[in-house]
């Protein structure tokens, strides 16, 4: 396994479980202990998580995980939800997308079938598509986010507000009734409510790990969002709740 391959996984299963130990992630990635430790070492450093006496933790209460390490978690939920997605998209429809995995399989689909209009702030997404000649793309400007691939800030607001979508399809780091829509950076919060401002349609792309949770800045609340896509595993109660809000729950 590849040292960034490697990399990707100790931080999904550390996020996912909360903790880990050096022998339960040698096991996992059938490396030595000591290549853990040195993984561990370099993940530290990069503020992704913390060790601790005998493995390692979660850096930080809500931490974000860079897009390059999230491509492995829920993939199967998140392929799902994007060929649900792209059932609401028209042939010649102007689509926003914002950055995210779920977004980006989104935007995979989208670039197989051709015949739409894409506008995305999301570098990542920009290169998937710019060899699909049947679509048309649109890459708007501005500050680059390290985390996420996306370009957000003013320049990107202002230019955003120059256009009008058919529809928005928003990645999101929690959903939930009281907070509605949140993310982990505050800039890219204002740059998706562009997105928004700019749509017709609002639809909100989350795996069911999203819903229930809460992250640090509000996008929206549920009464601007139309449709949620979200994956099978959803509990009942969640959809209920979610529909009483207005919002059209798909499950894919």
């Amino acid at each position: 396994m590849l040292k960034a391959d490697r990399a990707a996984r100790i931080v999904s299963h550390i996020a996912e479980a909360g903790s880990a130990d050096v022998r339960t992630l040698s096991e996992l990635l059938g490396v030595s202990d000591a290549t853990v430790r040195r993984d561990l070492q370099e993940l530290q450093d990069q503020g992704l998580l913390q060790r601790t006496r005998g493995g390692a933790v979660t850096g930080a209460v809500n931490l974000e995980i860079p897009l390059r390490h999230r491509g492995d978690q829920q993939q199967e939920e998140k392929r799902r939800i994007a060929r649900a997605a792209a059932e609401l998209v028209p042939d010649g429809a102007v689509v926003g997308l914002t950055g995210g995995t779920t977004t980006t399989e989104l935007a995979r689909v989208l670039g197989e079938r051709g015949k739409v209009t894409v506008v995305t702030n999301a570098v990542n997404i920009a290169a998937e598509l710019i060899v699909r000649p049947e679509v048309r793309l649109v890459v708007v400007g501005g500050l680059a986010r390290s985390a996420s691939y996306e370009l957000v800030g003013p320049a990107a607001e202002r230019m955003l507000d120059q256009y009008h979508l058919d529809l928005a399809f928003i990645g999101v780091d929690g959903l939930t009734v009281q907070q509605g829509c949140t993310t982990h950076d505050e800039m890219e919060a204002q740059t998706d409510r562009a997105f928004l401002r700019s749509s017709a349609h609002a639809v909100v792309l989350a795996d069911r790990t999203k819903v229930g949770r809460v992250t640090f800045a509000t996008i929206c609340p549920l009464a601007d969002v139309h449709d949620l896509v979200t994956d099978s595993g959803l509990p009942d109660a969640q959809e209920h709740a979610i529909a009483e809000c207005g919002v059209r729950v798909r499950r894919a």
